[in-house]
């Protein structure tokens, strides 16, 4: 919203600015400096006092330089040429005796960001990195990775890289952290600073004396010295050895992305002894009172636990989730708890996720029921006790995740196969979303002989798994799903909309033509994967795959274990093509759609398989259908389709 009375406002700042009695009286000539910025950040376009402003630079009071420069560097782009006066205000100012009025001129001349201005700033800025003061020196050297940033393609000068190098033995910290940065920005096409023996050993002997920020910056660059022999690496290591227990997160943080880069190829044994003395704080971080910090301090310890999976299980109480804890937060933590399980705390554990299995997020109590699925992997037993028990809850998002766990507890434990079937009764009624009919469909087809009733409704993200569930269970069960199997192999083929699964639903229909033992082999893969292991007992991961990544955004951004912990689409299974037969018409033939609609009509009235392919060919193998089990239980499956007229 524009502000209203904009111009008068401007007009009347115009008349203050120029008055000779405002300019004579310093506190009034401030008062209506501050006026035009507090009108300037209120959105009012006040370029108009450019040359004004100008004109009120010229002043000793430094809180009115300040003021001026704000607006100065806000307006300069839009005045290109009235900005030549100001350099020229500028460059008197670097010459003032006051060295806060020296920094200051040259911090705004670098901000004006002008190519054309260039040239006339280059010669202020050498003149202060051999200034007197430290904090001119600071701004001075700052101001050329500015000037290599507006004009990123032009050359700089080999004197001032070397004056920058030269700079690194300033006894001012903050200016040797300067030029370390500048010096990155400016030779970043060259690989960044070329960091040798006798740099190195200078910039760890001065480390203590830098802040935190300058410590993260200086151990950064460290990392890409190599020492000549062991003596001088673990002369470093001694001298990096207390900052692995610093209070600040981000040094701890940085000595011990350090540590892993110099010695977890050739120094395996010194890498894991240094990811242990760096627990302490680690988890001091996680417990920390900024989300932000906690998160990535989460994120870390996961990083640790691969190649130490039992490291903090001691501390496993330090990851329970608290109340007001964001959803990304609890998330984390009990991806971590998960890692921690082991006979002694499995109880305690398995007993916290529970209590947040029906927490008001949806999420957060998804993420539980997955996780105690995770842990199902090495405690089966205790764990569908624990899912069993949510089924009784009768919650939708609830029965969804535990169904979709369940599906895939079964794939990685196959003997908890008898005791998911038996849980699962009734429950269908609950489920609404696609994602848990999948699951529950995928464990019908795959385990149709111990189901014995599932009611569902046709879904879009359904229907394909209800395909191949309906021809898996009527190769163990067929006298039951036979006709069951005719209507929905009708419905799909003549009515179904979406062509997916019409092209799956034909596929399994010329698939019959095969033979039953061919169909067979295709669609009964494996029913379980043990492959996949248990949690507990795993190998540890070497340090070296992941220590490049340590203290960057990395660990934030990968979702291996966010991705394990979420529900997953039915396991995948192994298919083995079927030998050709003469009986698979060719699908580009468009008389076999027609021939392929009276097959579906004769099934539909309950022509037997056999008896119809018989007649149709007479010449091709017949689909073998077994008799029906006298132990097998009916299988009741409703509102499977649409309902089909008789034809």
């Amino acid at each position: 919203m524009p502000y209203l009375g904009g111009e008068e406002t401007v007009k009347e700042l115009r008349r203050a600015l120029s008055n000779p009695h405002v300019q004579g009286d310093p506190l009034r000539h401030r008062s209506t400096v501050l006026r035009v910025i507090r009108v300037m950040s209120q959105g009012v376009d006040v370029a108009g006092l450019f040359s004004e402003m100008v004109k009120a630079c010229a002043t000793t009071d430094v809180v009115q330089k300040k003021l001026v420069y704000v607006f100065l560097c806000s307006y300069a782009s839009l005045n290109p040429e009235l900005s030549l006066l100001v350099i020229n205000t500028l460059r008197k100012d670097c010459q003032d005796p006051n060295p806060m009025v020296r920094s200051l001129a040259l911090r705004n001349m670098t901000n004006l960001r002008l190519p054309s201005l260039v040239e006339y700033v280059q010669q202020p800025l050498t003149a202060g990195l051999r200034d007197r003061a430290a904090c001119v020196r600071r701004v001075a050297v700052l101001g050329w990775a500015k000037l290599h940033s507006l004009q990123p393609h032009a050359d700089i000068d080999a004197a001032v890289v070397n004056e920058l190098y030269s700079m690194l033995r300033d006894n001012d910290p903050v200016v040797m952290v300067n030029c370390l940065r500048a010096l990155e920005e400016i030779l970043k096409e060259e690989g960044g600073v070329a960091v040798n023996k006798a740099i190195a050993h200078h910039l760890l002997n001065r480390l203590k004396e830098c802040d935190v920020w300058g410590q993260c910056e200086v151990l950064g660059v460290l990392q890409r010295y190599r020492p000549h022999s062991e003596e001088e690496l673990f002369d470093i290591l001694s001298l990096l050895d207390p900052c692995l227990l610093s209070p600040s997160v981000p040094v701890m943080a940085a000595t011990l992305g350090l540590f892993l880069s110099l010695c977890c190829r050739g120094l395996p044994a010194v890498s894991l002894a240094a990811l242990r003395r760096a627990q302490g704080p680690l988890l001091a971080a996680c417990g920390s009172a900024s989300p932000e910090m906690k998160f990535t301090a989460l994120c870390h310890v996961q990083l640790l636990l691969r190649s130490l999976p039992g490291l903090m299980g001691e501390h496993y109480k330090r990851f329970f989730c608290g109340y007001a804890e964001p959803a990304y937060i609890k998330q984390r933590k009990m991806q971590v708890l998960v890692e921690l399980v082991n006979d002694d705390n499995v109880g305690f554990v398995l007993d916290e996720l529970k209590g947040y299995c029906t927490d008001v997020s949806p999420d957060t109590a998804q993420a539980a029921i997955s996780a105690i699925g995770r842990i199902g992997r090495s405690y089966s037993d205790q764990c569908l006790e624990i899912l069993t028990g949510l089924l009784g809850l009768k919650q939708e998002h609830i029965t969804s995740v535990v169904v979709q766990t369940m599906r895939d507890l079964v794939w990685v434990c196959p003997q908890c196969s008898e005791s998911v079937c038996e849980a699962l009764e009734g429950c269908e009624d609950t489920l609404q979303d696609s994602q848990g009919r999948q699951a529950l469909l995928w464990l019908l087809g795959v385990h149709g002989d111990r189901v014995s009733s599932v009611r569902s409704e046709m879904a879009a993200g359904v229907k394909t798994e209800l395909l191949t569930a309906t021809m898996r269970v009527f190769l163990c069960r067929p006298a039951e799903t036979q006709d069951t199997l005719g209507r929905l192999l009708h419905y799909c083929i003549e009515e179904e909309a979406d062509m997916n699964v019409r092209d799956q639903a034909l596929l399994y229909y010329r698939l019959l033509h095969c033979g039953i033992e061919e169909t067979r082999s295709v669609l009964q893969g494996r029913r379980s994967d043990p492959s996949l292991g248990v949690l507990i007992g795993r190998p540890a991961e070497p340090v070296s795959q992941w220590a490049r990544s340590f203290n960057t955004l990395e660990p934030l951004r990968q979702c291996n274990a966010g991705a394990e912990s979420a529900p997953q689409a039915a396991p995948y299974h192994l298919a083995l093509d079927p030998e050709p037969s003469l009986d698979l018409c060719d699908p580009l033939n468009p008389s076999q759609d027609r021939q392929e609609t009276g097959e579906m009509a004769a099934l539909h009235r309950g022509v037997a398989w056999d008896q119809h392919r018989a007649h149709e060919h007479q010449d091709g193998p017949a689909a073998d259908v077994p008799g029906p089990s006298s132990s097998s239980r009916p299988v009741k499956v409703y509102h499977l389709l649409v309902p089909v007229a008789d034809q």
